[in-house]
């Protein structure tokens, strides 16, 4: 999809979404990095200033470079009405956003605006409930690509860990680092790839010191 938009073919706006810590968001900046030489830039917006969205497209409009705007962990509560001026931008409903411009968006959430079970139960005075909340939901359909990052199984967790354990060249017997990472596992935040860095980088601390006072 960044290949076809460098190249000025039809491409997507994109929309990652996954548990946390499975690379999201390094995904879209190794994209950068890769890409960089070719003339790809990325502009990273907060949530907040979605609402000053059209200002920002008039600004990289007909620029040189071909641009990403980069929303991390996009998602909007009920109150929140930002995700109209993203809405419009993405299905093209007051103008054509610009061909140097895309979106993209990473969520921990598919749906990306908060859903309540009295929505469904019809817990509201809007007498449209059904069209408004269906409104919000399709919010993500409007993303011509979407992908998801899922959480790693075990296995895949232990070789995200073991590759990570060569990179750094730790010493340690492959049963013990498994039983470790497995450990550090069950008392963290669950299986990611940022959840296996950070055993990682605790267990070179660890070996570390040990060797130092041995």
């Amino acid at each position: 999809n960044t290949e076809r938009f460098l190249a000025g073919l039809p491409a997507h706006h994109a929309l990652l979404y996954g548990q946390p810590g499975t690379g999201k968001s390094s995904t879209v900046k190794a994209i950068l990095n890769e890409y960089a030489d070719e003339g790809l830039r990325l502009v990273e917006l907060k949530k907040e200033d979605l609402a000053d969205l059209t200002g920002v497209l008039e600004l990289l409009r007909g620029r040189g470079p071909r641009f990403v705007l980069f929303v991390d962990d996009l998602s909007f509560e009920e109150h929140e009405v930002e995700y109209k001026a993203l809405k419009a931008l993405l299905e093209g409903s007051v103008e054509e956003p610009p061909g140097n411009v895309r979106i993209y968006a990473t969520s921990n959430r598919r749906n990306l605006i908060r859903e309540r079970f009295s929505d469904r139960d019809g817990g509201s005075d809007d007498v449209h409930a059904r069209d408004t909340m269906q409104e919000k939901l399709s919010l993500a359909a409007r993303f011509g690509l979407r992908l998801t990052f899922p959480s790693p199984d075990q296995a895949r967790y232990l070789r995200i860990v073991e590759g990570l354990a060569r990179e750094r060249g730790l010493q340690i017997p492959q049963e013990d680092l498994n039983q470790r990472a497995l450990l550090w596992d069950r008392w963290h935040a669950g299986r990611s790839g940022r959840t296996a860095r950070q055993f990682i980088d605790e267990l070179e601390a660890s070996l570390r010191e040990a060797a130092r006072s041995g």
